[in-house]
Formats: C-alpha cells, sequence, structure tokens
C-alpha cells in the first residue's frame, strides 16, 4: 500500500492543474493546445468597475512569423463547436471549421467590424502591445495584452487556447499555419515556431486586487475554498490534541488507529492549506503539496473505514481475535487503491471541458458501489455482533457507534446524486464542504465514543501478559446462552455433584464476564 502511494503520488505531480498565472510555450507543430478553464463571476452592477474579470499578460517569440496565429478566449457556447473540430485530420480543414461559426462573432478590423473582442493576433511585437490592443488605455501596465469579463447575467466559464491558424485579411478566411516562412518568404515550410505566454486570469481589477485577496486569484467555483479548508482546520488543530491526550492516557490498538486516521487527515488539511494560502498570493500555489493532501486525505478516509469494519465485527469489544482477516483487509487495499486511481483519472483522463465530477465517471460509479457494499457488509457484521452481545454498555456503544457510522458510510453516494443536479460553477463547493462537514462530525463523534473514561466501558482492555485466559473466556463471553448483568453485585449459583457435596459462587466482573 505504501509503494502504491509513493508511485501514484509522483504520478500525479504531472497532472493537469489548473493556476490563474499560466506559463508555457506553444509550437505551431501541436496546431491547438487549450491552456485554462476559469470561471469569471457576476459583474456587481453598483461597483463594476471593479468587480469586471481580467486576462492580461504577454504573448512573445523570438522568431519572425509570416502570419500571425490566434489566441482565443472564448465562453462555452462557442467554444464546444471550435474545440470538438480540432481533432479534424487535415489541419487547413480544421480551422475553416473551427472558426465558421465564429467568423460573425469575432471582432476583426477589417472582417467584421461589430463583432466581440475574443481574439489575438499572436505573437505580440516585442515591447508593445498587440495589434489587436486599439485602446492602450484599457491594457494594464506591463502587459501586452488584457481582456475585460463582463457577466451580467451569471458567473460564467472562459475557455483559453491557442491555435495554429490566421485569417486571411483579403479573402476573410480562415488557413492552416505549417511553420516558419521560407527564404524567400513567399511560401511557409514545416519548421515548427515557437511561441512563450505568460499571463494571468483573476476577478476583480488588478488595480484593487488588495481589497478581495480572497477571491482575486480563484476561478469562481474555487472561490471561498479557502475559508472551508481553515475552518476545518482549526477545528482539527483544536480535536487533534484532544485525542493525542486520549490516546496517551489510553494506550489500546483501537484509539491508536483512529488516532493515526485523524492525523492523516490534518496533515492532508495542512498540505491543502499551504497550498490555496500561497495561491491566493500568486495564482500557482504548490501544486505537489495539493496532490499529497488530496491522497493523504484519502488514505485517512480508508484507514477510518476499516477502524469502523474492525469495530464491527467486534474486535478489541466483543472478542480479541479478528476472524476473516484476508478478507478485511482486502476489501480495505482494494477500496483505498481504487479511491486514489479515481483520483488520477479524474485529474489525467477526464477533459476538462467536460463539465462533470469524479463521481460522474464510472471509476467514481465504481467507488461509490464499492463504498455501498462494504456499508452493506458493516450493517450484516454489527448486527451480528449485538446478537451475542448481552453487555448493556457495550450494547449502548454499539448502537450509537452504528448509528453515526451509518451516517458517514451513507452521506458520499447522496451527494454525489444531488451533485449531478448542482450547476458545476457550485459544485466543486457544495461537494467539499459536505464531505469535509461529514467527516469532521464522525472524528468528533469517535472521540467522544473512545474517550478513555467512557471506553473503559466496553472496551476489552487486558493485561498483554494474560492473552491466553482472555481468549478462553472471549470464547465463552461470546456464547449466546451467556447472560450478563451488571446490576447484580454478587449472584450465587448452587451446583451439586453427584454426591450433593460440592457449591460453587459466582461473581461477574463489572464488564459483564463471569470470573468464578
Amino acid at each position: 500500500m505504501y509503494r502504491m502511494f509513493i508511485i501514484l503520488l509522483y504520478s500525479c505531480l504531472f497532472c493537469a492543474v489548473s493556476p490563474t498565472h499560466i506559463k508555457g510555450k506553444f509550437t505551431t507543430q501541436e496546431f491547438f493546445k487549450f491552456l485554462v478553464k476559469f470561471g469569471f463571476q457576476k459583474t456587481d452592477i453598483h461597483f463594476q468597475k471593479e468587480t469586471y474579470g481580467y486576462i492580461f499578460g504577454n504573448l512573445t517569440s523570438n522568431q519572425n512569423f509570416k502570419y500571425p496565429i490566434t489566441f482565443a478566449v472564448l465562453d462555452r457556447p462557442h467554444f464546444l463547436h471550435y474545440y470538438k473540430s480540432r481533432d479534424i485530420v487535415d489541419k487547413e480543414i480544421a480551422c475553416q471549421v473551427m472558426f465558421q461559426q465564429l467568423n460573425a462573432t469575432a471582432y476583426h478590423p477589417k472582417c467584421n467590424t461589430f463583432g466581440q473582442d475574443i481574439f489575438r493576433r499572436i505573437p505580440c511585437p516585442k515591447d508593445k502591445f498587440c495589434v489587436d490592443e486599439d485602446s492602450p488605455w484599457n491594457v494594464i501596465k506591463n502587459n501586452q495584452f488584457t481582456y475585460v469579463i463582463k457577466n451580467n447575467g451569471q458567473p460564467r466559464f472562459w475557455y483559453v487556447s491557442m491555435v495554429a491558424c490566421y485569417l486571411d485579411e483579403d479573402t476573410c478566411t480562415w488557413h492552416h499555419y505549417s511553420g516558419a516562412p521560407s527564404p524567400d518568404n513567399k511560401t511557409l515550410t514545416n519548421m515548427p515556431q515557437t511561441i512563450q505566454y505568460d499571463f494571468w486570469l483573476v476577478n476583480g481589477s488588478p488595480n484593487l486586487s488588495v481589497y478581495n485577496s480572497m477571491l482575486y486569484q480563484f476561478s469562481f467555483d474555487r472561490q471561498n475554498t479557502l475559508e472551508l479548508y481553515l475552518l476545518f482546520w482549526l477545528c482539527y488543530i483544536i480535536l487533534l490534541p484532544v485525542q493525542i491526550y486520549a490516546v496517551r492516557t489510553q494506550r489500546h490498538p483501537v484509539t491508536k488507529l483512529f488516532t493515526s486516521s485523524l492525523v492523516l487527515e490534518f496533515v492532508a488539511l495542512c498540505f491543502n492549506v499551504l497550498h490555496t494560502v500561497k495561491f491566493a498570493a500568486d495564482g500557482v500555489g504548490f501544486a505537489g503539496l495539493a496532490v499529497a493532501g488530496d491522497i493523504l486525505d484519502i488514505m485517512s478516509r480508508t484507514l477510518f473505514m476499516l477502524l469502523l469494519l474492525l469495530l464491527a465485527k467486534g474486535w478489541a469489544v466483543t472478542r480479541l481475535e479478528l476472524t476473516y482477516k484476508p478478507l478485511v483487509f482486502g476489501v480495505w487495499m482494494v477500496y483505498g487503491i481504487v479511491h486514489i486511481l479515481l483520483y488520477v483519472w479524474n485529474t489525467t483522463e477526464v477533459d476538462i471541458i467536460e463539465e462533470i465530477d469524479e463521481y460522474q465517471t464510472w471509476p467514481g460509479w465504481l467507488v461509490l458501489t464499492l463504498r455501498v457494499a462494504i456499508m452493506t457488509w458493516f450493517i450484516l457484521e454489527l448486527r451480528n455482533t449485538m446478537m451475542y452481545e448481552h453487555n448493556m454498555p457495550k450494547l449502548n456503544f454499539l448502537l450509537h457507534f452504528g448509528a453515526s457510522s451509518l451516517v458517514w458510510f451513507v452521506y458520499l453516494p447522496i451527494i454525489a446524486l444531488i451533485a449531478l443536479q448542482i450547476s458545476p460553477l457550485w459544485r466543486f463547493k457544495f461537494i467539499l464542504g459536505i464531505t469535509y462537514s461529514a467527516d469532521c462530525l464522525a472524528f468528533c463523534v469517535m472521540a467522544h465514543l473512545l474517550w478513555p473514561t467512557r471506553s473503559e466501558q466496553y472496551l476489552l482492555l487486558a493485561p498483554s501478559d494474560y492473552t491466553a485466559g482472555i481468549e478462553e473466556l472471549d470464547e465463552f463471553n461470546e456464547s449466546p446462552h451467556v447472560v450478563h448483568s451488571d446490576t447484580v453485585a454478587l449472584t450465587t449459583v448452587e451446583s451439586i455433584n453427584a454426591d450433593d457435596e460440592d457449591v460453587i459462587f459466582t461473581r461477574p466482573h463489572k464488564n459483564g464476564t463471569i470470573f468464578s
């Protein structure tokens, strides 16, 4: 399991991320490159200038281009046909098909003077504005281009891309830019050319970013996540020391396993907080920490699930010996590996254009199916354990434990179904908030149930040198004909042998196990 975690962690370091500060290179040999999807918030009618979305930066090259290629910023309705047509094998035809629906929409000083400002002809002249910037006062200082995004109706996603297509200004038709110009500057060769890009996408005015630093760098669907992370980080920073005190007071396998799960969750949350705080400052963050935090979060939940299964089977409560160990640990490992694979799949294989979350993919449905199957198994094991237990403190523990655990098991399939009806602009925040709330509540309840002064009533706390005797008593304790009682201080049982001479007195122990 540890090796699998390391391999997946390294592979995820190369997963696609969506920072708001985008830097890189584009070559004409690639033909098309999708750069980022970003949600711009609704423009505030009272403070429009401050709430505009902005895209600004530099698009330069050290090479001479015979024709300028295209940098496009499109909303979803305009983007879908344009994006799907990029895979046409004949790139000359691909350019014509991609832009056929945009010709009447996009502004061009010669071909369409009434269109929208959605294209930039690139590369921009070095140390100068892009040729399409006809209002220099509108360009953010030290940048070559600026888009101002205004969503009057509601927040929307906008999609940024580059494509090796150029517009012939004489015929107003689109053509494929195949490479560098020939020595006579009359034709194009197949030699690729490169453009360096460095730009930002932000919600709010760059000149007033200090006033909305919690929202400025974030896509609309990720806004307020920093506040969520900080809120739960504060909860865990209170809960974790309390639980560490509990595990030091009562050194028991159950409390140790629970504390390990809690520590993993706290470390994961610390990683996510660090990444998000830095992201709010520079639009990049720590991508590696974010990946590690997400995987540690998954491992924490799977470890917590293992604890629930062990307790449902009565381990350390009604018996010390665990039955069907290979099955229990096998199911636990399969669920953990599949859940991590789902995370990798969601970040590497799911097209970012698709407005779906991780639980709307086939690995996501597999994880939910496994979770429901494990929940069913949990209920059956808990029912079986409770049938053979007659000690009231233990039964009360199992009853409260079962009710809270079922809520934890069932919340994820429910929110996955509810999320189908929620807009992608709010879906990530909804799932994140419910997930962290449910996990935090489950940890708090478990810490309460396993508090030393309470758990000593139902956990088997035998000394290490008395295991053989406890195993014998445990087998006797599991027998269905044994009836325990805590209300009777002394029970006298008269047993007479064949000669009617032997009498045996027995006294029940406070936890219900009968000693003679």
